[in-house]
């Protein structure tokens, strides 16, 4: 486990110069599962703006931890593996405008660990950087707190949509919403992104699903050109759409399939199509039979009305000896 220590305590220090400035980061490893002391603040460095910590394996950061570094405005905490980052590792009244979290999450469901850190302690950030966390949600009003956050880069995620009031940032001027797993964008996020001025958005690279859902979308897109890749975008499904351009389709291609019992007739369809020709087939053959040996059937039909007509003749004779006592007599002394 890595832990931020100060300097007179650090066991590895590296130095970076940009523009002039040095700075000085000090990252102790402890043995797993142990921890030697508790972390402390990095050690105040003369006209520090920066510090890069990126690639340092870090998974948490505890209070006050850069509390040495008041002119902090660019912090690099890239391809770690936090767990932990306390809201008062930074202090109240921070300068931080740059914060680079690409690839530092431990795994995507600690998203609610730097959920708290941007209500409550960064107000001065316009850069935040976001990409290749595997996000798969953002939590609703996740960046509420960051006020004068103009660009945020959600690259190279897993999000499968955006939930209402996420994107609510009226600063905001680039959003990088490339290589995620988005098939439509709901209509109040649509609502959202209209209403920020200036803004620019990148959609490219995610799996929109090409059916009556994307309808309103598709129109968003030809009435809003500050999507910079709109051109770029394409179906991935269904099959007959696949690679199709976003903004060349047409409604009448987009076929509907709203919920589960749509979607089970969408996989049984063949198999009713398939079931109807074969009853059509068996109906022709039989037809067909009907047909060739209609003479037969002809006669066949004669010999069924002459038994029933004998048979009710019969019915009809018994019937009037029965009813006349003068022939039931007669017919008994015949029989006799």
């Amino acid at each position: 486990m890595l832990w931020i220590q100060r300097a007179a305590e650090g066991e590895s220090t590296s130095q970076r110069a940009a523009g002039g400035v040095i700075i000085i980061i000090i990252i102790t490893a402890s043995a797993a599962g142990q921890r030697d002391a508790e972390p402390r603040a990095l050690h105040k460095t003369r006209h520090g703006e920066s510090t890069d910590v990126s690639g340092s394996q870090l998974e948490e950061l505890d209070s006050m931890v850069f509390k040495n570094l008041p002119s902090l405005r660019l912090l690099d905490l890239s391809n770690n593996r936090i767990s932990q980052f306390s809201v008062e590792a930074l202090a109240q009244d921070n300068k931080i405008e740059v914060l680079n979290l690409s690839k530092s999450l431990y795994n995507h469901s600690y998203i609610g660990v730097f959920a708290d850190l941007f209500k409550h302690s960064l107000p001065k950030v316009s850069h935040l950087d976001l990409s290749n966390n595997d996000l798969v949600l953002l939590p609703e009003g996740v960046f509420a707190g960051l006020s004068d956050l103009t660009v945020l880069d959600l690259r190279n995620n897993s999000l499968v949509t955006i939930r209402n009031d996420t994107l609510c940032n009226r600063a905001l001027k680039e959003l990088d919403l490339r290589d995620n797993a988005l098939k439509v964008l709901p209509n109040v996020t649509l609502e959202e992104l209209s209403s920020i001025p200036d803004l620019r958005v990148r959609l490219a690279g995610n799996p929109w699903r090409c059916d009556c859902n994307i309808e309103d979308m598709l129109i968003w897109l030809e009435r809003h050109e500050f999507v910079v890749d709109r051109l770029n975008l394409t179906c991935s499904g269904p099959a007959r759409l696949k690679n199709a351009p976003l903004l060349t389709l047409k409604q009448s291609q987009l076929s509907c399939w709203s919920n589960a019992g749509d979607a089970m007739d969408r996989v049984l369809e063949p198999s009713y199509v398939f079931l109807g020709m074969v009853l059509a087939l068996i109906g022709v053959i039989f037809l067909l039979v009907l047909y060739l040996n209609r003479k037969g059937i002809k006669g066949w039909m004669y010999n069924i009305r002459d038994a029933c007509r004998d048979h009710m003749e019969g019915y009809h004779y018994r019937y009037e000896i029965n009813s006349d006592p003068r022939l039931a007599n007669l017919s008994l002394n015949s029989d006799v």
